[in-house]
């Protein structure tokens, strides 16, 4: 059921590299049929080319490309050129939703800007993605948005330089926000037969996204500061430790009774009364005693053995995985997406559908 929910939805890709692409996977995977239109006199999507050194040049795609652009027809159209316009815009006449992250300019200068479209097309939902909304012509990618918004200060070790994201995060968050206003659109339209504008930017997805570190600066005045993996507000939480056996492991203690359920596994039921350890306030206020505390009976396990007796304890705690070890796990198998592509390889990669609906009790 879940791969035909739109089955009858037709959707335009004007949209290049990320957040906009994920978006129209997103609608392919639940059965719409989705056509991407790229430029022929740049090679297309830029993202085709965004290789990792092992990648053959001449290839068309990169497993970049490939991981927000499966399931799509792909079209390469001129769109400067009257024949290119006249080719989309009646791939555009039957269609449901546009999807675009031209520049305003651009856009304006190919008649493809939101109000040019929808004075032809008013029952079509035009969905737009910008870099900093309205009124900022500023270009930005990712790492841009991490650094004007917070993210890169907070990243990183205390005392040392900032730290991107390894995954562009703020995009993959304006593009769960674009489909949840597309999402609207379309139950406006079903009931009112009314086609809308749906519009977001990198930067407000990423405010959005500050949520508790938005709030201790708004509520409290605190600047969130560089903390590696910990927690301003809790302990231990994100802490790594290393086992015996050299694995990594992190913690994520958010009660004092997952505490007393840790310090009762270590051998160690005298920090449950301890004033400096018994409540999160005080562990907080004594991380580096706290981890060099932890740190000590954590070496003494094999990784494997603790971990089974934190799980048994309903403690959260998980080894640090690379890549290779995550699609080892089954849940993440069960996660990958595959397609053909024109050269008879296959692609590779994950779903953006995350969630599932069933009808049946």
């Amino acid at each position: 059921m879940q791969t035909t929910f739109f089955r009858d939805l037709k959707v335009v890709e004007l949209a290049s590299v990320l957040a906009g692409p994920a978006v129209g996977q997103f609608f392919a995977e639940l059965g719409a049929r989705v056509v991407k239109i790229e430029h022929p006199g740049t090679g297309g999507d830029m993202t085709r080319h965004w290789k990792l050194p092992s990648e053959p040049e001449e290839q068309a795609w990169s497993a970049y490309y490939c991981s927000v652009n499966w399931g799509k027809e792909v079209r390469f159209i001129d769109l400067s050129t009257p024949d290119g316009h006249a080719e989309v815009m009646e791939l555009i006449r039957d269609a449901d939703i546009v999807i675009s992250n031209f520049r305003p300019e651009a856009a304006q200068r190919l008649k493809l800007d939101a109000r040019s479209v929808r004075a032809q097309f008013p029952g079509l939902i035009f969905a737009e993605l910008s870099a900093f909304g309205d009124g900022d012509p500023r270009p930005g990618f990712d790492v841009v948005l991490q650094a004007e918004a917070g993210f890169l200060f907070m990243s990183g070790e205390p005392g040392g330089p900032p730290v991107k994201m390894p995954v562009a995060l703020i995009d993959l968050m304006a593009a769960h926000q674009l489909k949840e206003g597309i999402l609207l659109a379309l139950l406006h339209r079903e009931r009112s037969g009314e086609g809308a504008l749906v519009k977001t930017s990198l930067f407000d997805a990423a405010i959005a996204s500050l949520a508790n570190q938005a709030g201790n600066w708004l509520m409290e005045g605190h600047i969130p500061q560089p903390m590696g993996t910990q927690h301003p507000n809790i302990a231990p939480y994100g802490d790594v430790f290393t086992t015996r056996d050299g694995k990594l492991i992190v913690l994520a203690v958010g009660t004092d009774r997952q505490f007393a359920q840790l310090a009762t596994l270590l051998g160690q039921d005298e920090w449950i009364t301890d004033p400096a350890l018994a409540t999160n306030a005080a562990r907080v206020r004594n991380r580096a005693l706290l981890r060099d505390l932890l740190q000590r009976p954590i070496s003494g396990w094999g990784s494997e053995i603790l971990l089974g007796s934190l799980i048994d304890m309903q403690i959260p705690a998980a080894r640090i995985r690379n890549m290779k070890e995550v699609f080892e796990l089954p849940q993440a198998e069960a996660m990958i997406l595959e397609e053909a592509l024109p050269d008879g390889r296959r692609s590779r990669t994950v779903k953006t559908v995350a969630f599932r609906v069933e009808s049946s009790l």
